[in-house]
């Protein structure tokens, strides 16, 4: 009945973690003594997934997602050991990686799998979850006639964030685009990124959608991790959620001696790598602005894409720098080695 939408909302997580396909079994009420799990909606890049696909607790990988209750990441997928049970013909040989999770109360299962070994990791086993707990309030959504029109604005808006990283390759572009895209799907005035510098105890501004606090020819401004709504967030690793009707005090943002509009709406969201937080993102509007379960779990997902994006730069930078200093070591051993060598 829903699977145009549950079919956008698939091909944007089919999109997002490079897959071959995503599925989604919602269960299906007492059959022969016992509920099972019925296909309720599909992508794919192919064209193999059996539409009448039904899954019995505890039979195959997504059965025992089902009936545990838990979420499973297959990174080497053997045919000879387990069965998805979802596709047609042979296409199931052709699948290397298996990845799937359970919706909230046992609602359904949500599933992803790729033509290549080892394409999932645990960070996208945490995104995945994410997707799980929007569709089951999609789910809850379609039950109580809620529209879908901002539902779909957020998943339209997420696709593009995704894109992001095929597209620009440096830091500054992204982030130029990333903040515009976020401000303009969640109706906000205003986006800043802080970098989280926690050796100096202060968090630097890194990018912002408007020229409030950092302006044309000036070094990026730092202000301390004691000051403003976003040190607290850096403190306190906590997003924090706002819309008071009296808005925040105009020093609230940044602390006290920066003048900002009295932002009325404030969504400020900490970015999470090895477990501590190196950044936040912020979201503000002058006007008070709703501030839903769909809206929080859209700007989280977006968040998560943006940890995703720093963290592989800092690898990327890391590897260049042990590059560097394996060259460097190459280089003076070879020198070195010649000074020592005795003439003839």
């Amino acid at each position: 009945m829903h699977r145009n939408v549950y079919t956008h909302t698939l091909g944007t997580l089919c999109s997002v973690l490079d897959a071959y396909s995503t599925v989604l079994f919602l269960a299906d009420p007492p059959f022969r003594g016992g509920t099972v799990f019925r296909l309720a909606g599909k992508f794919s890049l192919g064209d193999f997934i059996d539409p009448a696909a039904v899954i019995e607790p505890g039979k195959g990988l997504v059965g025992w997602i089902a009936k545990n209750n838990a979420p499973l990441l297959v990174p080497n997928f053997d045919q000879r050991k387990n069965h998805l049970g979802y596709y047609k013909e042979n296409e199931e040989l052709r699948i290397k990686a298996f990845m799937g999770c359970s919706l909230p109360d046992g609602q359904g299962v949500l599933c992803v799998d790729s033509k290549r070994q080892y394409s999932f990791s645990d960070k996208d086993q945490k995104l995945l979850h994410l997707f799980a707990q929007l569709i089951a309030e999609q789910s809850a959504n379609f039950g109580k006639g809620k529209t879908l029109h901002t539902i779909g604005e957020y998943y339209s808006a997420l696709k593009e964030v995704y894109t992001l990283r095929r597209r620009h390759s440096r830091w500054a572009d992204f982030l130029r685009e990333f903040l515009g895209l976020m401000v303009s799907a969640t109706g906000c005035d205003y986006g800043v990124f802080c970098y989280n510098d926690t050796a100096a105890n202060q968090y630097v501004v890194e990018g912002e959608t408007a020229p409030l606090v950092w302006k044309p020819r000036m070094q990026a401004p730092a202000f301390s991790v004691n000051s403003g709504a976003i040190g607290w967030v850096c403190r306190n690793g906590e997003a924090l959620f706002s819309n008071a009707p009296g808005g925040m005090p105009e020093s609230s943002l940044f602390g006290k001696g920066v003048t900002t509009p009295q932002f009325q709406t404030v969504m400020a969201l900490p970015l999470q790598m090895q477990r501590k937080t190196r950044g936040v993102l912020c979201l503000a509007k002058e006007s008070p602005l709703p501030i839903t379960e769909d809206t929080q779990d859209f700007v989280r997902m977006a968040s998560e894409h943006l940890a995703l994006f720093l963290e592989n730069l800092y690898i990327k930078c890391r590897l260049r720098d042990v590059s560097a200093a394996a060259t460097e070591l190459r280089s003076q051993y070879e020198h070195n080695r010649q000074e020592l060598e005795p003439e003839e």
